[in-house]
């Protein structure tokens, strides 16, 4: 079977792609199932995928000579892209694009004086499989693949995520502004009763306001003057300090709800 894909490998061409395709995905399938029976070895299995995919590219190549791109070859692009692995998460950087299919206008920053020579999609360095996106915007359409230059091993590559907005790091890192919630470390003794050993407290209103770069004391001299603008108005002195005090006792507090 691997002459076999060798021989397609060598003939093929415009004329014959469907009957060339079919034949190596017929071939390849073979190689699966003798494989998994244990009839083959990992090597004479690699060769075999090797091949295979040297077919597929070559297919890929003379499919962009035609008008009309025959329907069995419509996912051929998708099949041969590679995987980018980026330094980011999904789940902190981009969840929307995770939780609800958001599109986000991806696209090189650089060596823009070279025409893309790959494509490609993009996964993350998580240990998560989900941590991927293939949904691309396009000019009419929603494509599943990312124009991409060659990737140079001695040069590092960047992709910007364009209008993320503060929304997304503050869902992927403060919770929707709640930040870290308390932590209790319990242990359990020989009879199996648990013990509190130690209680991390979670994060004030104050401290996660200040990781958005607002300042308490801005803040409360922001109310102060708004409410000294209201004094003349038919609200008492002592109304006007009562509210100021609620604000300024809310800056220590949890941000989770209390009882």
């Amino acid at each position: 079977m691997i002459q076999e894909l060798a021989g397609i490998l060598a003939s093929t061409n415009a004329k014959n792609l469907r009957e060339s395709y079919h034949d190596a995905v017929q071939y390849k399938e073979e190689l699966f199932t003798l494989f998994n029976l244990g009839h083959l070895s990992l090597e004479d299995r690699s060769k075999g995928e090797i091949l295979f995919w040297h077919i597929c590219e070559r297919i890929h190549r003379d499919l962009k000579t035609m008008k009309e791109i025959p329907e069995e070859f419509e996912d051929m692009e998708k099949m041969l892209a590679d995987t980018y692995v980026m330094n980011f998460s999904v789940f902190q950087s981009l969840p929307d694009s995770w939780a609800i299919d958001q599109l986000f206008p991806i696209l090189p920053i650089h060596r823009l004086n070279e025409r893309p020579a790959e494509v490609g999609t993009l996964a993350d360095i998580t240990c998560d499989s989900d941590g991927k996106i293939d949904k691309f915007i396009d000019l009419r359409d929603i494509k599943e693949t990312l124009p991409l230059h060659t990737f140079r091993h001695d040069e590092p590559y960047y992709v910007a995520f364009c209008l993320m907005g503060a929304y997304q790091d503050v869902l992927g890192d403060l919770h929707n502004l709640f930040g870290e919630a308390h932590e209790i470390l319990v242990t359990v003794d020989e009879d199996g009763k648990p013990h509190i050993d130690d209680v991390l407290p979670g994060e004030s209103c104050e401290r996660v306001l200040e990781y958005m770069n607002y300042d308490k004391t801005e803040i409360l001299d922001s109310i102060g003057q708004q409410l000294r603008r209201v004094a003349n108005r038919p609200i008492k002195k002592d109304e006007i300090q009562t509210i100021y005090r609620e604000f300024e006792a809310v800056f220590p507090r949890y941000t989770y709800l209390e009882r």
